[in-house]
């Protein structure tokens, strides 16, 4: 299971669902742990919900 601070416990139920998933199909444990992270930390990048976009906003950045 990963440990990330900054997921809250969507980001975690979703991680283990993809974790599992993808166990499921045959894929080793740390090949599903990775897949699983990378693909809820792309689904916070995309709703702007990561550190440095919430930094980059709170300073004036423009992305």
């Amino acid at each position: 299971m990963a440990n990330n601070n900054h997921w809250d416990e969507k980001d975690q139920k979703q991680y283990e669902h993809i974790r599992e998933s993808e166990l499921k199909e045959g894929r080793e444990e740390k090949t599903s742990d990775r897949i699983a992270a990378a693909t809820v930390n792309k689904e916070r990048r995309r709703q702007g919900r990561t550190l440095a976009q919430q930094q980059g906003s709170a300073e004036g950045g423009s992305k």
